[in-house]
């Protein structure tokens, strides 16, 4: 079966960069008689000296416990009982991901700015330990197979969980359970203060320095019409206003708890293997294959793609 694994990021990815050519000068007979003039000053370096690991941005004004902090991958559910999520759209990153009855699932990944409370905290599946891994942060869950528990453990990740004893949960009056768990983050930074910040993990196109790899090369388009199953079925539309792709569920705009519509800078959407694993201890369920060799996928940015 095939089906996408979408991520939504804030911060452009750079091409290979060219090689820069040597500059030349040519002399005329007549240039003795120019007046000499003062040169322009150099354009102002488009990269900031410090900047967001997962995002690019100007790091410049972050207190040093907001850049040493890691990486929050959380778990949030995305089933039409869980809408409207609480603080998603402040995520660095967010995974989409194909989950059992063909529902989508999201991993949340906030770092540059983390927002008091996430919601509704979800159970975790085979394939997040490779998803959110290289980031070095806690996972963040509610509910798994205990086989799959073991087995995230076992890859040297810290867990942050019910299911294992942590705090930082509480029910929402107003929605029902499952539907109604949500986060503290500062409870999860606290119990994750023995984690280091997420490294830099892409290269990140500043203009008019570097220009991203889809806007120098890529193909016009206005819609991403995506269908991972009959309910799941995202779309992203470019709005060059505000240079940003806007989220839809069906056609309905996806707003978080605050009013804010989910957006994102690039869109990436992989095509890949889903296989069912049945080493939880429990009933089999949809595993993405995201380590592999090679693969498909379509990366929009800028309101193109490649």
């Amino acid at each position: 079966m095939l089906a996408g694994l979408a991520l939504a990021v804030l911060a452009a990815c750079a091409p290979a960069a060219e090689p820069v050519p040597t500059p030349t000068v040519t002399l005329t007979a007549e240039a003795e008689d120019v007046a000499r003039i003062a040169a322009p000053s150099p354009p102002a370096n488009p990269i900031p000296e410090v900047v967001f690991p997962l995002t690019g941005e100007d790091a410049s004004g972050a207190s040093a416990v907001a850049l040493a902090q890691p990486a929050l991958s959380i778990k949030i559910e995305n089933s039409l009982e869980a809408r409207p999520q609480d603080g998603i759209e402040r995520a660095d990153i967010v995974f989409e991901e194909y989950v059992e009855a063909g529902i989508s699932r999201l991993v949340a990944v906030f770092h540059s700015d983390v927002p008091e409370v996430v919601g509704p905290v979800r159970s975790m599946r085979p394939m997040d330990r490779n998803i959110m891994g290289s980031f070095g942060g806690p996972l963040v869950f509610s509910g798994a197979q205990s086989g799959f528990i073991s087995q995230a453990r076992n890859s040297g990740l810290t867990l942050i969980a019910q299911d294992v004893g942590s705090g930082g949960f509480y029910r929402l009056s107003g929605r029902y359970a499952p539907h109604n768990l949500w986060g503290t983050t500062s409870s999860f930074l606290a119990q994750s203060s023995h984690l280091d910040a997420p490294d830099l993990v892409w290269d990140f196109a500043y203009p008019p320095l570097s220009t991203p790899t889809a806007v120098e090369s890529g193909t016009a388009t206005r819609v991403i019409d995506i269908y991972m199953s009959g309910w799941a079925q995202p779309e992203w539309t470019w709005d060059g206003d505000r240079q940003a792709w806007m989220r839809t569920e069906k056609g309905v705009p996806m707003q978080t708890v605050s009013g804010t519509q989910v957006s994102a800078t690039n869109v990436l959407i992989l095509f890949t293997r889903i296989q069912w694993n049945g080493s939880g201890g429990g009933s089999s369920v949809p595993e993405t294959i995201v380590v592999t060799d090679s693969g498909t996928g379509y990366l929009a940015s800028g309101g193109k793609y490649v």
